[in-house]
């Protein structure tokens, strides 16, 4: 008689090396996230909005889903952080401490956080918690997939996306233009 030894799957108690560093870039992420909306220094939370994204990209590597990183890394981080600090620039934004950025509504606005984020957690859990992922076929992260899902489900709100993008630019610089003498507001 041969006996077979138990399967040695990790468990919740014994991590692996990537849900280590998935929950320590997750960590850096969140602070990074909480310094970009807390700082009144608007320069400042722009910069710490790009440590947040990036860490986002990261998490996605850490997931495989290596496609989806780059398009984190080229869209957002290369391109809407970006057009934020032109935006700032162009605007003449304060780059110091801003009196106008801080207002005495902190409590009800963490109120709506706390109770916009445990919508969007009980919406994803009750939405997931009966799918199962398809093993067989692609990977879910593959560049395969994801172009198919994009080009198929998702062109519409892309091309939205850019035609906003394109007019807070073009917004940006009309507020920044300087008025001829003798022009009124």
């Amino acid at each position: 008689m041969i006996l077979a030894a138990p399967p040695t799957h990790p468990g919740f108690l014994s991590p692996t090396g990537v849900e280590i560093a998935f929950l320590l870039v997750g960590l850096v992420t969140l602070g990074a996230a909480v310094v970009s909306v807390t700082t009144k220094q608007l320069v400042h939370a722009a910069l710490w909005l790009v440590v947040a994204l990036g860490g986002l990209a990261v998490e996605y590597l850490l997931l495989t889903a290596e496609f989806i990183a780059w398009v984190q890394v080229l869209i957002y981080v290369g391109s809407v952080v970006v057009l934020l600090l032109f935006g700032l620039m162009l605007t003449k934004a304060p780059i110091g401490r801003s009196p106008d950025a801080d207002s005495g509504n902190r409590p009800v606005a963490l109120a709506v956080a706390a109770a916009a984020a445990a919508a969007l957690v009980w919406v994803v859990w009750d939405a997931f918690r009966k799918t199962w992922i398809e093993l067989d076929g692609p990977a879910q992260g593959s560049t395969d997939v994801t172009g198919e899902t994009l080009f198929r489900h998702w062109v519409l709100p892309f091309e939205a996306l850019s035609v906003l993008l394109l007019a807070a630019l073009v917004g940006a610089i009309v507020l920044s233009r300087k008025k001829p003498e003798g022009e009124r507001d």
